[in-house]
């Protein structure tokens, strides 16, 4: 008579479900690693949509696919080769940074132009390696249930330098944000926290991508802050409903997995987008508060009050 090992099965009480959750060190470490990750690209991106650089964050996403072939083929650690690629493209994409003085559409060609350049550094790594590139599904769609104890110090490390340096530029980086033109006029130096912000923002996904993936990396990005932007224009309410936001994608998003039979990078992106369709929905039937042909919400900030 053969018996089968019965998995983890979910039920209608939360507390024993949640004990589930936590009764396994691995499961631990992702939801350590997740909340990390959530908090860290929630509030970069949501600078990253104030200032309509979506598809700069993409790009640097895109990063990771020629850093790890790269260190794949110089026989270097994938870490290396993340945080070099992903350095070097915020730094090209911020050498574009004039662009927001001539128009949107020489900064938009720029970007696309160098995430070409990556994907084919890429695939140019991959032929020259000639061998399999062991963790391609990995680099994709990352590996949140084998995250060692070492890499959660490393990411939760990373993310407090990180998180420390944005909030040291955080006010002149928010009203060269909202209105460039201004702060310039105010002596606020508009390109350097703009090639600095970038900076950031490459070393963050550089970090949290090793974890989560390109494609969930850019999830945690721009979900929950668009949610967020798209329920209230008050900045610090927005901020703080990001975290949330990103807080609930990723332990939802987790959880539903460790009691399916499918990968947790499904249910993150999935949770992810549901929320943004039902914030998009609840920002459709509330009173707006609007700005661009009434399409978009706006902050509700003065720039006045960001003047160091």
């Amino acid at each position: 008579m053969r018996t089968e090992l019965a998995g983890p099965t979910a039920s209608w009480n939360l507390a024993s479900d949640l004990s589930q959750l936590l009764e396994y060190h691995f499961m631990v470490n992702a939801l350590l690693a997740g909340s990390v990750a959530a908090v860290t690209a929630g509030l970069l991106g949501w600078l990253m949509l104030v200032r309509h650089e979506t598809f700069a964050g993409h790009t640097l996403a895109v990063m990771a696919f020629p850093g790890a072939s790269g260190a794949a083929l110089l026989g270097a650690p994938a870490a290396a080769g993340y945080y070099a690629f992903c350095g070097a493209g915020a730094l090209a994409l911020g050498s574009s940074t004039q662009a927001r003085q001539g128009s949107f559409r020489q900064r938009s060609a720029w970007i696309g132009s160098v995430q070409a350049l990556a994907l084919a550094a890429g695939f140019l790594f991959v032929s020259a390696y000639g061998g399999v590139l062991g963790d391609l599904e990995g680099l994709l769609f990352g590996n949140l249930l084998g995250i060692a104890d070492g890499q959660l110090v490393a990411l939760a490390a990373l993310a407090a330098l990180t998180l420390a340096l944005l909030l040291a530029i955080g006010r002149p980086l928010l009203f060269a944000s909202i209105d460039p033109d201004a702060a310039s006029a105010r002596g606020v130096p508009v390109r350097a926290l703009a090639s600095a912000f970038l900076l950031l923002l490459g070393i963050a996904v550089g970090s949290i991508s090793q974890i989560t993936g390109v494609l969930l990396v850019f999830s945690l990005l721009v979900a929950p802050a668009a949610s967020a932007q798209a329920l209230t224009p008050r900045p610090v309410l927005s901020l703080a409903l990001t975290v949330v936001l990103g807080l609930l994608v990723v332990w939802l998003g987790l959880g539903i997995a460790y009691f399916s039979v499918y990968p947790p990078g499904f249910f993150v992106a999935s949770v992810s987008f549901a929320i943004y369709v039902l914030a998009r929905a609840s920002a459709a039937l509330l009173p707006r508060r609007a700005s661009d042909e009434g399409d978009e919400r706006t902050l509700d900030v003065q720039p006045d009050e960001l003047v160091a």
